[in-house]
């Protein structure tokens, strides 16, 4: 099956209420605001395929990596002050991965190149800092704790020239981990 037939199939289920109850609403691709679907989301199923959930609209905010699982009351399980309110659906990738990483903004400072998980910048670089990156192929998660702890935020393909200016609030990365089929 391609590629494209993986990620035709994700599907997430949010329900407004703990424990799969109240009204659902279902989602198979990107959903940039939840809130004409429902007022309120407090737990969810992902039947197929992975998502990053978002507690703001527009793909901002504190960002969540679901997996293919029940979630029956996501937010203490995962600290979130809020519900979800929008939800990104990521791609299934196969071949290679490849991310840039740089010290500092705009591709200044120190630059490694990875092509696998890294639990600590700081141990295997000596970078003290993770401030840009250009994602070239792949799909990542990177995290501002080491040993893939903390909040996190999704990279897709493209270019990071500034990670503050993202929304990130200062937040340093310190690891990073590929998004593989082992996720799906």
């Amino acid at each position: 099956m391609t590629s494209t037939g993986m990620n035709m199939m994700s599907k997430i289920i949010f329900y407004e209420d703990r424990n799969f109850q109240g009204r659902s609403y279902e989602c198979m691709s990107d959903c940039s605001d939840m809130s004409s679907y429902m007022n309120r989301c407090h737990s969810c199923r992902v039947e197929r395929g992975c998502f990053m959930v978002y507690d703001r609209t527009n793909y901002m905010g504190n960002q969540y990596f679901m997996r293919r699982g029940e979630y029956a009351d996501y937010m203490s399980m995962m600290g979130m002050s809020d519900c979800i309110r929008s939800c990104r659906m990521i791609p299934m990738h196969r071949g290679s991965y490849r991310m840039r990483m740089y010290e500092r903004e705009n591709f200044g400072g120190q630059m490694h190149e990875l092509m696998d998980d890294c639990e600590n910048i700081m141990d295997r670089y000596r970078m003290n800092n993770c401030m840009s990156c250009n994602v070239m192929d792949g799909h990542w998660l990177m995290y501002e704790q080491p040993h893939y702890r903390g909040r996190m935020m999704y990279m897709r393909p493209g270019e990071y020239r500034s990670f503050m200016n993202m929304g990130s609030n200062g937040m340093r990365f310190m690891s990073m981990r590929r998004i593989t089929d082992s996720c799906y």
